[in-house]
């Protein structure tokens, strides 16, 4: 459950993992805490952060932190991503697949996590490799980070790009349930 951060205006926290490790020392076990944490505006812009404490709420307070730190943006469509992708880091591989809307998030939870609080509503996901929360987390963010419009990718080439198989599909259910475009309601004309 994600969690409004104080004086940041919209932005919410998710915790995605808390570690405990053990260093044995001449007493006995010193214990140490490790968060992760996720943060985003819901409307295309997420970071993580990782925290190591003594405790529990400290440990999970300077993940948040960072976590505020390392906001990027990500492109959105609608309430999904413009087109395919895979992340990778490490051993972990996470291919990212825009959905019809009204499809919902498809996805484990540590990636869930990331695709809510960036914005996304539709999407499917599928992990391959090592599904350690860490490493699929940093998967998905590599992912999100290589997402680009047809409007960037047209800028970059110097040509023009048509409508793409997704911006269709978008259309058609906008259509179809009788609201205004994604480009309508941002003010663009159709």
């Amino acid at each position: 459950m994600a969690e409004l951060l104080k004086d940041s205006g919209q932005l919410e926290a998710s915790t995605v993992k808390v570690m405990r490790t053990a260093a044995t020392v001449k007493g006995g076990r010193r214990f140490s805490f490790g968060a992760l944490v996720v943060a985003g505006d819901r409307r295309g812009r997420v970071g993580y952060g990782y925290g190591k404490a003594k405790e529990v709420p400290a440990a999970i307070e300077k993940a948040q932190k960072e976590a505020k730190k390392a906001l990027v943006d990500v492109p959105l469509l609608g309430g999904t991503i413009p087109h395919e992708v895979e992340g990778r880091f490490g051993a972990s591989k996470v291919r990212l697949i825009p959905a019809s809307p009204g499809t919902g998030v498809i996805a484990g939870a540590t990636v869930r996590a990331v695709l809510e609080l960036a914005g996304i509503t539709d999407c499917l996901t599928k992990c391959y490799g090592s599904t350690n929360k860490v490493n699929s987390l940093k998967a998905v963010m590599n992912g999100l980070s290589r997402l680009r419009t047809t409007v960037q990718v047209a800028g970059l080439r110097g040509v023009e790009i048509g409508t793409t198989r997704i911006e269709d599909r978008i259309e058609r259910s906008m259509r179809m349930s009788g609201t205004a475009s994604p480009a309508q309601s941002e003010g663009d004309p159709a």
